[in-house]
């Protein structure tokens, strides 16, 4: 459920962008270009395929010329408060040690290892989750 909600707020986002970006005439190139990415990663925010750091958000708003809080303008209550929870519950985990010294090996490792390694944990995800 908490997966669904962010998968919305993602959609929100995305739908929110396009919007902003058409209304200025600026194509997905034109922003992409002012954001130092590729056009395709703008493409890929505009569907939610790909979540926007709080970073990128605050740079799109800059680019964009809007406060950050438009881009949550139309949310239901409900939406904001799943996301606040689901904020604070990622923030808590990516500061634990645990996370830190996970984080830190897998980037030891090579490009072929890390990604067999990332498939793995989706593999065993998986099987968690049935």
């Amino acid at each position: 459920m908490v997966g669904d909600s962010m998968d919305e707020i993602d959609i929100h986002l995305g739908r929110r962008l396009r919007r902003r970006r058409r209304l200025l005439g600026l194509t997905q190139q034109e922003l992409a270009h002012a954001c130092g990415v590729r056009f395709q990663q703008i493409q890929k925010y505009e569907c939610a395929a790909n979540r926007m750091s709080a970073a990128r958000l605050w740079q799109l708003a800059e680019v964009l010329e809007v406060p950050i809080s438009y881009f949550y303008e139309g949310l239901t209550r409900d939406q904001r408060e799943s996301m606040e929870r689901d904020t604070a519950s990622s923030s808590e985990t990516l500061a634990s040690k645990e996370t830190q010294d996970l984080i830190h090996a897998y980037y030891q490792l090579g490009e072929r290892p890390r990604r067999r390694l990332l498939d793995l944990a989706k593999a065993m995800n998986g099987e968690i989750e049935a």
